[in-house]
């Protein structure tokens, strides 16, 4: 698909689709345990608040052809760690493989990159999630290694693959 993909600030507006998309277990079973499940209209509105009051903002909405499909972020780390960053994101399930992700995923890489001047985005992805796999390995990150039994989640063990891109 040839369509429009935009991050931007959130709005309180996006509150309730946020908790329509996030609220799927197709989605919550790819994220870490702080990511609620079922996900409510007030559990949008509070990460909303959170987003908005980061300094810079490294979280953001993402819209398909102006429709609101997901959220992005970077979530930089600190002390010798401090020009990288890990990038986490969600498309709502009637959005997936239309290239949406891949699309934000470039676009925050960018960000990372020129704007807050990173040297390293990495992300963590659970074994079983194959399409966040490709999402990055289309982007340029590439495999660093896999942490064998890293993730405890829904009562059962599974490796956490490891993938990073590297500024030139």
């Amino acid at each position: 698909m040839n369509q429009q993909i935009t991050l931007r600030p959130f709005t309180r507006e996006d509150a309730p689709r946020m908790a329509e998309l996030a609220n799927n277990a197709s989605i919550s079973q790819n994220m870490r345990n702080a990511f609620p499940h079922p996900y409510t209209r007030e559990n949008a509105l509070e990460f909303i608040g959170m987003a908005n009051s980061m300094d810079p903002v490294t979280i953001f909405a993402i819209e398909a052809d102006g429709t609101y499909v997901g959220n992005i972020g970077l979530h930089k780390a600190e002390d010798v760690y401090r020009k990288s960053a890990e990038i986490g994101y969600f498309i709502g399930e009637p959005f997936w493989n239309q290239g949406i992700a891949s699309a934000a995923v470039k676009q925050m890489v960018e960000f990372g990159f020129e704007t807050l001047n990173l040297k390293r985005i990495h992300a963590g992805i659970f074994d079983y999630n194959q399409a966040s796999a490709r999402v990055l390995e289309k982007c340029g990150f590439e495999k660093e290694g896999i942490a064998r039994m890293a993730v405890f989640k829904g009562d059962q063990f599974y490796d956490e693959l490891r993938y990073a891109i590297i500024k030139a």
